[in-house]
């Protein structure tokens, strides 16, 4: 038997074992947490390109003995429960920050905690002569932790939680959009995975019509457009957490997640139409509520006669996209 193949064998007995396990409730594996170490399986790759070329019975065993450390690891790793200090955890803190920021005995105990950050506000007006236009938000980033924290009456406004990098955001127009980029120059973190991470919170509003692109190096975004006219979401990321929530208020919205290790949800509206492409590897997939049609194709029952359809795209190499109606 060649090399590879049997090193994909391992890795997928591996990923059916851990999920049949977590479906049957004998454990409880926590995705996220093995997000972190997703180049063991560069490592991986390059031992089995250098042994498999060779030939070599002593290479084919280290390799082999490699990959079975590293998922031993992994399945440890992964039944840990997330630290509170990542970023990956970083909303639950926020909430608990939200419960006793009224209490008076612990103002000071908040404000030590938050002594290594930088607060930084950025916005762009809106104006109603524009908001004929579509308006495209490009996003981009890493180790940063995004969410939609409501509307404004501004175009945009971003509050910033910042431990390191550069952020700015410049606007720009053209004959058929309004073109905002929001952007973090760091590239030294580009691929942080620590817990020195950077907050970032948008308010968006209501009236324009959103397209939005976003590239993010590691890091999460927890978006909620169940009220928000968006046309195009489009995320193309490598470590990430995804979790998004779409409306009906567009005939058409367009979602395409394009990602190397993530764990993506999203939610669809009950109403409306949805269709389903993948190309996902050894990706993890539940699309409940969902028929398949062939294979990589998934669809509602009521797609043909919806007047509100959203098609969504997933390519993804070692991910779990979940896609629920609500």
């Amino acid at each position: 038997m060649k090399l590879d193949r049997l090193m994909w064998g391992i890795i997928l007995l591996f990923i059916g074992g851990v999920l049949l396990l977590e479906n049957f409730g004998v454990i409880t594996f926590y995705w996220r947490n093995v997000w972190s170490f997703w180049p063991v399986f560069l490592i991986i790759a390059g031992l089995n390109i250098l042994f498999n070329k060779n030939n070599s019975q002593t290479g084919s065993i280290i390799s082999i003995g490699v990959l079975v450390v590293a998922l031993s690891f992994l399945f440890y790793r992964g039944q840990q429960v997330p630290e509170r200090g990542s970023w990956w955890g970083r909303q639950f803190k926020k909430d608990v920050d939200i419960n006793i920021e009224h209490n008076n005995d612990d103002d000071d105990d908040d404000n030590n905690s938050d002594t290594s950050f930088n607060h930084l506000s950025l916005s762009e007006p809106f104006v109603a002569a524009d908001n004929a236009k579509k308006t495209v938000l490009n996003i981009s980033g890493g180790g940063i932790s995004f969410n939609l924290d409501g509307e404004t009456d501004e175009l945009i406004n971003a509050d910033v939680k910042k431990k390191h990098g550069n952020f700015s955001l410049k606007k720009l127009l053209t004959d058929s959009a309004t073109v905002l980029t929001f952007q973090m120059d760091d590239k030294k973190n580009k691929w942080n995975f620590g817990d020195g991470g950077n907050d970032v919170n948008f308010k968006l509003n209501k009236e324009a019509n959103w397209d939005i692109l976003m590239k993010l190096g590691a890091g999460e975004a927890n978006f909620d457009f169940a009220d928000y006219k968006v046309r195009t979401f489009r995320f193309d990321g490598g470590a990430a957490a995804l979790d998004i929530k779409f409306g009906d208020l567009l005939p058409i919205t367009d979602v395409i997640v394009k990602s190397g290790v993530a764990d993506v949800k999203i939610n669809v509206p009950a109403n409306s139409g949805c269709r389903i492409k993948t190309k996902t590897g050894l990706s993890a997939k539940d699309f409940d509520g969902f028929e398949k049609l062939s294979d990589g194709v998934y669809e509602t029952s009521n797609y043909k006669i919806s007047t509100k359809k959203i098609f969504i795209n997933l390519d993804g190499g070692l991910s779990n996209f979940e896609v629920s109606r609500y």
